[in-house]
């Protein structure tokens, strides 16, 4: 079931982009993210109090907090990066270079949470870097 919701992620993912490069283009892009990021709060805690899960945050502990502030004020700042990145270059070509993600992601869940190694892992990732840095830099900007 994991591999629906990740499909539906990319998915989502790739009009995002779509829709942001379009949205970026007569504004400031700290703006457009600022307009986004309003309603991305505003769903996000609907969905939260529509599932029932709003006691849920006063069992939170402190440790669990730091780890989803830390990763907030990180996605705040890796979407900050890609609004920029939109206004400056093509969509196709930015979009293509932040999946470098991936590697990383591998490299710190070896690293941090001790997943483990095989070669096909080594081998996608090698092949997803490359691939993204061959889109990145194939076309000529217009």
């Amino acid at each position: 079931m994991w591999i629906v919701f990740s499909l539906l992620a990319a998915l989502s993912a790739a009009v995002v982009v779509t829709l942001s490069k379009v949205g970026v283009k007569n504004i400031e892009s700290s703006l457009a993210f600022a307009v986004q990021s309003v309603l991305i709060v505003g769903v996000a805690w609907s969905v939260v109090a529509w599932q029932g899960h709003l006691g849920q945050v006063q069992e939170i502990d402190r440790r669990t907090w730091l780890f989803l502030i830390g990763a907030g004020v990180l996605t705040c700042a890796s979407s900050l990066f890609s609004f920029q990145a939109l206004k400056l270059g093509l969509a196709s070509r930015t979009a293509s270079f932040d999946k470098i993600s991936l590697v990383f992601s591998i490299l710190l869940a070896v690293f941090f949470l001790k997943e483990k190694v095989s070669w096909q892992l080594v081998a996608g990732a090698v092949l997803m870097a490359g691939g993204a840095l061959l889109i990145a830099f194939s076309a000529e900007e217009k």
